[in-house]
């Protein structure tokens, strides 16, 4: 039985403890330069977006339309509202988001005015949500990657 105050030793007379804190200093040196690398490729990645938006300043419109509409969950939820009011329950069975997701998403799309909310008091309580003008005119948009996908992307799905 050994103390915490002795050294335990391996058979070459090592000390096992120097190896584990030494191993676990490199454990935790490797997750954070993992961390950090993948902080760089962000960090990379949005100087990249940054760089070409200054590169090719026509191009800005187009990057700055699909940072505020181009994430997959905003992309479902704006296509799915096409149609007109929606209640939450819906949209969630719809869009087979879970539930803290599409709450998130569609308060990024209110904040950027593509969504409004609607809550009815009367028995049953229930919330709806509808396309703002601003999200309405997306809807050309929609059909056209529609069709463009129709026409392209259908013979990659063969």
């Amino acid at each position: 039985m050994s103390s915490p105050d002795l050294l335990e030793t391996d058979d070459a007379g090592t000390d096992a403890r120097a190896e584990t804190t030494t191993d676990a200093a490199s454990d935790a040196g490797a997750a954070a330069s993992e961390a950090a690398d993948a902080n760089a490729a962000a960090a990379t990645e949005t100087a990249d977006v940054d760089d070409a938006a200054a590169a090719n300043p026509g191009a800005c419109p187009v990057v700055d339309s699909f940072e505020q509409i181009g994430s997959r969950w905003r992309l479902v939820v704006l296509h799915e509202l096409q149609n007109g009011e929606v209640r939450f329950n819906e949209l969630k069975r719809s869009t087979d988001a879970n539930a803290r997701t599409l709450s998130r998403v569609l308060e990024d799309l209110q904040e950027t005015g593509f969504v409004e909310r609607r809550l009815e008091e009367d028995a049953p309580v229930a919330t709806y949500y509808s396309l703002t003008p601003k999200g309405e005119s997306l809807c050309p948009v929609f059909d056209e990657i529609e069709d463009w996908a129709d026409e392209w992307l259908a013979a990659c799905q063969e």
